[in-house]
C-alpha cells in the first residue's frame, strides 16, 4: 500500500500529516480549512513550504451550516477535493414498482466509472436510495483501505438519517421502534455495519436533488438506466463517457 502525506495549511494543526485520520481531525469542521494529499513527503514538505501555492489547488473544508450533523459538508465541496468521490442513487416508476440504482466515481475529480442495475420489480424509492447506498459504502471501505480520502455523496436525506442517525438507537432497542416496523431493515443493517467500520474516515454528504451537481444528475441517470433495463447486478457501464449525452438520458 503506497503512503500517502498530507499537507494542511489551514486547520486546527498545520503542516505534514502521515495518516487521514489525524489530518481529518485537523480539518474537520474547521471553517477555511484548506488541505491536500501528496505522493511522497519530499513533495508534502515543499508545497508546505509553499504556502499552498502549488499549481493545483489545495482542499478547503467547506462552512458548515448550523445544526447539521458532523460529518456533513456542504454541497458546494466538490469531487476534486478529495482522492474518490462516489455519487449514488435510486429511481422508481412508480413507487413502488420498478426500482434501479446508480453509482458514478470520480477519482481526483475526474469522472471515472458509471454503474447501474439492481433492478427491483417492487421497489421503492428508499429501497433503491439504500440499495446505491450499501454499494457505494462497499466501494468506500476499499478504497479507504488502501489509504485514500474518500467522499459518499446521496440527495436521500432518509437513507443518510437511517444509518447516521437512527440505526444507533433502533441497534440498542433490538431493532425496533415505537409506533410500528422498520421498513427495509435488512438493508438499512447491512449500510449500518459498513458505516461503523468506517465512519472515522469516510465524509458522508447529504446533496440535493436535481440541482445541476453533475455527480448527482449522472446517478440519477444511471438509476433509471437500471430500472429501465432490468438489470439486476450492478454492472458496469460500458457505453461511451459523454456527459452531455448521458445527461439526456431519461431522470428519475
Amino acid at each position: 500500500m503506497a503512503q500517502k502525506f498530507y499537507v494542511v495549511w489551514s486547520g486546527r494543526q498545520t503542516g505534514v500529516f502521515t495518516d487521514w485520520a489525524s489530518t481529518q481531525r485537523a480539518v474537520d469542521k474547521f471553517a477555511g480549512a484548506r488541505f491536500k494529499s501528496f505522493p511522497t513527503r519530499a513533495a508534502a514538505e515543499q508545497a508546505f513550504g509553499r504556502g499552498g501555492t502549488a499549481s493545483m489547488p489545495p482542499k478547503t473544508a467547506s462552512r458548515q451550516k448550523a445544526g447539521t450533523p458532523d460529518s456533513e459538508r456542504s454541497a458546494t465541496l466538490t469531487a476534486r477535493q478529495f482522492d474518490v468521490s462516489i455519487y449514488c442513487d435510486g429511481a422508481c416508476e412508480p413507487n413502488p414498482g420498478n426500482a434501479g440504482s446508480g453509482i458514478v466515481v470520480y477519482r481526483a475529480g475526474e469522472l471515472a466509472q458509471l454503474w447501474f442495475g439492481l433492478y427491483s420489480p417492487m421497489g421503492t424509492n428508499n429501497s433503491a436510495e439504500l440499495n446505491a447506498l450499501y454499494h457505494a459504502l462497499r466501494m468506500a471501505e476499499v478504497e479507504i483501505k488502501t489509504g485514500n480520502t474518500v467522499q459518499v455523496c446521496s440527495d436521500s436525506a432518509y437513507s443518510i438519517n437511517c444509518i447516521r442517525s437512527w440505526a444507533p438507537g433502533w441497534e440498542k432497542k433490538g431493532w425496533k421502534k415505537p409506533g410500528g416496523e422498520i421498513k427495509n431493515l435488512e438493508i438499512i443493517q447491512d449500510c449500518y455495519a459498513i458505516y461503523r467500520r468506517i465512519k472515522k474516515a469516510l465524509t458522508l454528504t447529504h446533496v440535493a436533488a436535481h440541482a445541476g451537481t453533475e455527480g448527482n444528475e449522472l446517478a440519477d441517470r444511471m438509476a433509471m438506466l437500471g430500472a429501465q433495463r432490468k438489470e439486476k447486478e450492478l454492472r458496469l457501464y460500458q457505453g461511451k463517457i459523454n456527459i452531455p449525452t448521458l445527461l439526456k438520458l431519461r431522470a428519475g
